[in-house]
């Protein structure tokens, strides 16, 4: 018997015992074809962007580590991204910065247009691949208090607004041009180490900005304005702006999206668990699923139960048409398109546990109070063969199965990634 007769006959029993606990696999399967994940383009480059400013980060965020193969051009950077979706089954979006325009020259954050992203506008149409957005309010001389739309200095706080009501009519091209919303979402660094003698001003002023930047209505066909909370960052640990009270009041108070990111809370604290409150009061959620490790530390996303439950929450909640999903890992101690494709399939696997387990029964046992059946039920989803129905969805989209995706990782890391090194080390 043929690998692929295998895989079949593994798939065909599969089906025979989710069947037997009244679940559809090809309505799972059908179902998940339709969710996009939202790739984020920070992960090919270390969040370097293409500015010409190879500095540090700062303002919140740190990438470690120095694996060779960093993609420094726009074309580099697609060339990448082009080999990650082939290794992940359906088709998905890309997550843009700001910072990652192509320049011909000096452009501030503030003079940014359309034009500088037209190339990706084109690649995306080329590749099937949809655009999301987002302002860059990191890595700037204008961000080196740790202040930015809440900066005490008016002239500061209007570059920033300027910032955002350029990336806002830059979404809505993108949009435009490919037929959906792209989603820009706003996250705000701004903060301080050490406790503020006044919380309150700040808050007023990121306010006030916040709605300069969208007084214009622009048509939600083509963009929707997301607004990102956090508990601390690097230099932020005492007090962020931005607090997730903040911006649920202001998303819910100004009908915005709400970005939820699973590194942006205490350690012990998970998004999972505040879906299904949110969603009570928000239009829609856009969400950053990420993987701290015991800080806001953005690791590889893998298939942890937090994970699981975040998808699982989406699907229990009927939430699919209303959740927007992206990532948000940064890992230069790995190579970073098998980042890619490791945090997205784990994603992806994730979302069909979710659409695979018997919801409708696991719900009416818990209506009728018969908990006893929906814990043993619960218990016994966890050894149920989902790798043969993964398998079998990879193996339909065209995508390799299991970890054949790796050696086609390292094929491209000899003929590309390490030559690049060679030519940066000679330069």
């Amino acid at each position: 018997m043929t690998n692929s007769e295998n895989l079949q006959k593994s798939f065909e029993l599969a089906v025979e015992q989710y069947e037997a606990l009244g679940v559809n696999v090809p309505r799972a399967l059908e179902r998940l074809r339709k969710v996009a994940i939202s790739v984020h383009c920070w992960q090919g480059d270390d969040v370097v962007g293409f500015e010409g400013n190879v500095g540090t980060l700062g303002n919140g965020l740190a990438v470690t580590g120095d694996y060779p193969g960093r993609a420094r051009t726009a074309c580099e950077l697609r060339s990448d991204l082009e080999l990650a979706y082939s290794l992940i089954p359906g088709k998905h979006r890309l997550n843009l910065h700001a910072l990652y325009g192509e320049f011909d020259g000096p452009v501030d954050r503030d003079a940014i247009g359309v034009e500088h992203f037209q190339g990706w506008i084109e690649w995306g149409r080329s590749q099937g691949v949809n655009l999301d957005f987002n302002p860059s309010y990191f890595s700037h001389k204008n961000a080196a208090n740790g202040f930015t739309l809440a900066h005490a200095e008016k002239g500061i706080r209007q570059f920033w607004i300027e910032h955002g009501i350029a990336c806002r009519k830059i979404a809505s091209a993108m949009g435009q041009a490919q037929g959906n919303p792209c989603v820009n979402n706003f996250w705000v660094p701004d903060g301080l180490k050490d406790s503020p003698a006044n919380r309150k001003a700040p808050r007023e002023r990121l306010a006030e900005s916040l709605d300069e930047i969208f007084a214009e209505q622009l048509s939600r066909d083509y963009t929707l304005d997301a607004v990102e909370c956090k508990l601390f960052g690097i230099g932020s640990e005492s007090y962020v702006v931005g607090s997730h009270e903040f911006y649920l009041g202001y998303a819910i108070s100004r009908n915005k999206v709400l970005c939820l990111d699973a590194g942006h809370f205490h350690p012990t604290e998970v998004i999972s668990d505040k879906i299904s409150s949110v969603m009570m009061y928000v239009p829609e959620l856009l969400l950053h699923v990420s993987r701290g490790v015991r800080w806001d530390s953005d690791h590889v996303v893998t298939y942890s139960d937090e994970l699981q439950a975040i998808m699982q929450e989406i699907v229990r909640g009927d939430y699919l048409d209303r959740v927007h999903i992206g990532l948000d890992f940064f890992d230069a101690s790995i190579n970073r398109v098998a980042a890619w494709a490791i945090g997205t399939r784990n994603a992806l696997k994730a979302m069909l546990a979710a659409l695979l387990e018997p919801t409708a029964q696991l719900q009416q046992l818990e209506r009728e109070g018969d908990y006893t059946a929906r814990l043993a039920l619960l218990e016994e989803q966890k050894t149920m063969p989902l790798g043969a129905i993964w398998n079998h969805y990879c193996q339909t989209s065209g995508v390799p199965v299991g970890a054949e995706w790796l050696e086609k990782v390292r094929e491209y890391e000899i003929d590309v990634l390490q030559l690049r090194e060679s030519e940066s080390a000679a330069i």
